[in-house]
């Protein structure tokens, strides 16, 4: 065999060598590329969906008359920080953030405490009956809030808790038909192994409650303390029906009251716009990754 038959043996080795890296380099390309269409998706709709945040924090500083010009302006010519200071003259916005923050801190609470406790008790515990009084508690969050609203007005209304904080205060410790399945689902990933060993050093099914689940199920308590938080920050359906007096208004009721007050221009509204949001913003900022944990869990099986 000579030198000319031995090149061209290898050459036509190479050939399928090249062949599989010509398909890699494709294969690389093709994921790059999608990667790139992908990304110009996400952005293009995150700035699509940003416009309305963008256009609330350009008129809470423009002066009155660049509100409504056409073609909108979207740098006002000069700020007007005003915007901020003058609202809090006009409504007391202390007395609405003061009621707000007693929604949501007995709202967090009482869900974390009464939810948990139906949860560890529909995970844990053996008893006759248990699926069926599971499928009934499901079976609440397949009823529209609108068909259960009168029903619970005529409730409180008799109960003489309309124009109070109590129907918006007392009905979460009863527990939440989805926060319970959320943490049902995560207390039964927990082996239970260790409440057998917990049970062996002496604990009771409270003790092991305490000591074993709870600890073990902070990631799941902490998504659902940021969905209540969250819905009892923004809830302004709730205030809307049970509230009269204004003393008792919250933040969502104080900002849709300032429509009907004459010396409020809209700059104004915006600008307390932006400052209700706030807390909702910093949260998400300092618990963004509970925001996803909290997306995982709501998907995972028992």
């Amino acid at each position: 065999m000579n030198v000319r038959d031995l090149l061209g043996r290898n050459r036509a080795a190479d050939l399928p060598r090249q062949e599989l890296g010509i398909t890699q380099l494709l294969l690389l390309l093709e994921r790059g590329v999608a990667r790139v269409l992908l990304y110009l998706i996400v952005a293009a709709g995150a700035i699509f969906f940003s416009i309305p945040f963008a256009w609330m924090l350009s008129t809470s500083v423009k002066p009155s008359y660049q509100i409504f010009v056409m073609p909108p302006v979207w740098i006002p010519e000069k700020f007007i920080w005003s915007n901020f200071v003058k609202p809090w003259s006009y409504l007391p916005w202390l007395t609405y953030y003061k009621n707000t923050c007693i929604l949501v801190a007995n709202g967090v609470i009482a869900t974390l405490v009464s939810s948990s406790i139906v949860a560890y008790a529909f995970a844990r515990l053996r008893f006759r009956g248990r699926a069926i009084m599971f499928l009934l508690v499901l079976s609440t969050m397949m009823l529209p809030m609108h068909v259960t609203l009168i029903p619970q007005y005529v409730l409180f209304a008799r109960l003489k808790w309309v124009n109070t904080l109590k129907p918006l205060i007392i009905p979460f410790w009863f527990g939440s038909a989805f926060n319970i399945f959320l943490l049902r689902q995560f207390f039964m990933t927990i082996h239970p192994e260790l409440d057998d060993a917990a049970k062996i050093d002496g604990c009771g099914i409270l003790g092991i409650f305490w000591r074993i689940i709870l600890p073990l199920a902070k990631p799941a308590l902490a998504v659902v303390a940021i969905f209540e938080y969250t819905y009892q920050w923004n809830d302004f359906f709730g205030p809307l029906i049970y509230l009269n007096s204004p003393k008792l208004f919250t933040v969502s009721l104080g900002l849709q009251s300032m429509q009907t007050r004459t010396e409020i221009q809209v700059s104004h509204t915006m600008a307390m716009t932006v400052i209700s949001i706030i807390p909702v913003l910093a949260l998400f900022f300092l618990a963004q990754q509970r925001f996803i944990q909290g997306i995982v869990l709501t998907g995972i099986k028992g």
